[in-house]
């Protein structure tokens, strides 16, 4: 096996929602010490990292990504006291801790923005983005944010700030004392000991200094959100957005072994963010999955396009779900997500796993009186939340599905299917979907094919099946995915004349078959070994 690996090229990263993975005070809403108290069950699963969505002091009108203090934790999580605990048993069990880095923009009740707002001669004024009304007298661009325009006059000073979020004000990162501030940000907690940062919308960092109008699109056609209007030409992937992700990845790359993920859209710029000497993000977030139709033929050719537009030397990553996107469950259905799973933990890269999906959590029905997303509302005028996917974590058949005691109501409701779908129910299950994710994780980190080996895909009909190869030096395993609830029987005999199954996701099949009429049955995968 190669040994000139980083840890986050081999392992399989774990993404906890901390309001909804586990509450120890009772307050119905998770917190940190909860999930300390839930390591065991993670490094039980053979997960390598977790990565936390902001745990921040905050409002939470954004669930904390309107930061007011990025130094401090939000009292509803905890202390620094118990942060740092969690990193300490962290560390015992042999896991890594990634946080989420928020460097838009801040919230509105933020000292920061309080005192740059004060007065246009503000020591802060250029640390947040102020422009004077346009020649009508109105914004000084069209532009348009996540949750509707992003420009809002202030009285005061007879001027206008720039939010691409409502009631978050964007960060001016063209100041050298912001880019000073937020770099302090990041070695405070490296200092505590953090392994990395997953950045939000690292590409729209920087902003077109002349402020142009943006180009309208023809996508808001098929969108509801009003952001995809225009076309972002002058406030996403500006040319001097890589400055400051190499400004990010140098105070990092000061601390050692650490890592940082950079949220992308599926833009055609991603490849430029690992950079072009590969020093700016470590793993530039690969989203194309969450946005692909579950097809073979469509899984495949995203799969084939993005391995092969890799820079050289650079490392894949994946996902299928994450807190903003329906669950995958919920997205290609039950039995599909088995094949999803299979497909996550069998691709060349970085896994990604969101949590809840590895015993099939799905998305759950809330009604409008029971919504907390505040922002989902605004983006797409009352009609959509990202609550469903976030629902709290169902560990077992009691009440409140053991994420939180009784008789406080939890922060959103529990799935109704909870006293079946939990973790202890599916620990005795020996063919469930939880022991299929600790059977796929083991495989993976004993298989070098499957950690680290060369990725290409399989020609051959039926087009139902997506089949590729993983090598390393003389050993080879394939996977085959069937993508239909019906049989598909396929002719692998180029490879060799017989195989041996190493996994089914139906945790039911093994030893040597005949590769000439490999039977694949619906909604399975497998994981073999050529064998000549």
């Amino acid at each position: 096996m190669r040994n000139d690996l980083r840890w986050w090229q081999t392992a399989v990263i774990y993404h906890i929602y901390p309001l909804s993975f586990s509450d120890s005070s009772g307050d119905g809403i998770g917190d940190l010490a909860g999930i300390t108290s839930r390591l065991d069950y993670l490094r039980s699963l053979g997960v390598d990292a977790l990565w936390l969505s902001p745990i921040y002091a905050s409002p939470m009108v954004d669930h904390g990504y309107d930061i007011t203090d990025h130094k401090a934790i939000n009292p509803m999580f905890g202390t620094l006291a118990d942060f740092e605990r969690l990193v300490e048993e962290i560390r015992r069990r042999d896991m890594r801790l990634i946080l989420d880095f928020v460097p838009g923009h801040t919230s509105d009740q933020h000292v920061w923005f309080q005192e740059s707002r004060a007065s246009l001669d503000s020591p802060k004024r250029d640390w947040y983005v102020w422009r004077d009304p346009g020649p009508e007298g109105g914004p000084p661009s069209n532009w348009m944010g996540y949750f509707g325009p992003s420009w809002t006059y202030d009285a005061s000073t007879g001027q206008y700030y720039l939010h691409q979020h409502a009631s978050m004000p964007d960060l001016n990162w063209r100041s050298p004392a912001v880019l000073e501030a937020m770099l302090g940000v990041l070695a405070f907690w490296l200092d505590k000991g953090v392994d990395g940062f997953r950045v939000d919308l690292i590409a729209a960092i920087i902003k077109d200094d002349q402020f142009r109008d943006e180009p309208v699109s023809t996508a808001y056609l098929e969108h509801r959100n009003p952001y995809y209007s225009l076309e972002h030409i002058h406030t996403l992937d500006q040319a001097q957005t890589h400055d400051v992700v190499r400004e990010l990845r140098r105070k990092l790359d000061a601390y050692g072994d650490r890592v940082m993920l950079g949220e992308l859209d599926p833009i055609p710029g991603l490849m430029s963010y690992y950079g072009a000497a590969l020093d700016e993000c470590h793993l530039p977030l690969n989203l194309h999955l969450q946005n692909t139709p579950w097809q073979a033929d469509a899984v495949r050719r995203v799969v084939d396009a993005y391995d092969s537009a890799l820079p050289p030397g650079a490392w894949p990553n994946w996902n299928v779900s994450n807190h903003d996107q329906s669950r995958v469950a919920s997205r290609v259905g039950v039995h599909q997500a088995r094949v999803a799973q299979m497909l996550l933990m069998t691709l060349r890269g970085t896994p990604i796993w969101y949590y809840g999906d590895e015993i099939g959590m799905t998305d759950v029905q809330i009604s409008s009186v029971r919504m907390r997303d505040a922002m989902g509302h605004l983006a797409h005028g009352g009609i959509f939340s990202r609550d469903p996917a976030r629902t709290p974590m169902q560990w077992d058949a009691g009440p409140n599905a053991g994420f939180s005691a009784p008789p406080e109501e939890t922060w959103l409701p529990i799935a109704p299917d909870y006293e079946t779908v939990n973790v202890a129910v599916q620990s005795e299950d020996p063919r469930s979907q939880l022991n299929l994710f600790r059977q796929l994780v083991a495989l993976r980190r004993e298989t070098p094919e499957l950690r680290v080996g060369t990725y290409r895909s399989i020609d051959f009909e039926p087009n139902g099946v997506f089949a590729y190869e993983r090598r390393h030096l003389d050993a080879r395993v394939v996977v085959a995915l069937n993508f239909r609830d019906a049989d598909q029987c396929l002719d692998l005999a180029s490879l060799a004349p017989d195989g041996d199954v190493l996994l089914s996701t139906e945790l039911d099949r093994s030893g040597v078959e005949p590769l000439s009429g490999l039977k694949v049955r619906p909604n399975e995968g497998v994981v073999l070994r050529p064998v000549s």
